[in-house]
């Protein structure tokens, strides 16, 4: 089988269901920037892959690139797609929001925003979140013209705060400086 199909070459794809759409519709925008944050959270994973201190956040990491995969799908949906892939399950939801009170309890307090840095796992950290935010918002402009999954959306909403607690966490375990945001 070949990897190019020579279909898209005209600026069309195909959505689950066979519904062929511009690539700039605005679901491929956000399943594309949904698998770009896959690629990033998988290059995180990879960082900390190895450190046995950190096994907790690399299984994390493993079930949120799968989830982040049936994001993907969701987003992927046509008119005629619908019964081909599953929602997201709302305890995902209620799982995340676990691992970022667990993350948030063990860290100090603080009252300002931390600026990214420090060590390379902290700064992909913050690239994740904010390409999470991104694609919450893509996701969000899909939402409003084709529909998209309610916990889907939620999801994204909290995995940007994840990454965000990710980020001071692993300034912790580092032990490099977290800079904070002193207008």
């Amino acid at each position: 089988m070949k990897v190019y199909t020579k279909t898209g070459d005209r600026g069309m794809t195909s959505l689950i269901g066979g519904e062929r759409v511009f690539k700039t519709d605005s679901r491929v925008e956000a399943y594309g920037t949904v698998d770009e944050l896959a690629a990033f959270v998988a290059l995180l994973s990879d960082r900390l892959r190895g450190d046995a201190g950190l096994s907790e956040p690399n299984e994390d990491l493993k079930r949120i690139l799968s989830r982040l995969m049936t994001v993907e799908a969701l987003l992927a949906v046509g008119e005629a797609g619908s019964s081909h892939v599953q929602p997201l399950a709302p305890d995902a939801v209620e799982a995340l929001e676990q691992r970022i009170d667990a993350m948030q309890a063990a860290l100090p307090p603080i009252d300002k925003f931390t600026l990214p840095g420090g060590h390379a796992a902290v700064s992909l950290c913050h690239i994740c979140r904010t390409i999470c935010r991104r694609a919450e918002r893509a996701a969000l402009r899909a939402d409003q013209e084709h529909g998209v999954d309610a916990t889907a959306l939620t999801w994204l909403n909290r995995l940007s705060d994840y990454f965000y607690l990710l980020g001071r966490t692993l300034t912790a375990y580092y032990r490099v400086d977290e800079t904070l945001w002193i207008p």
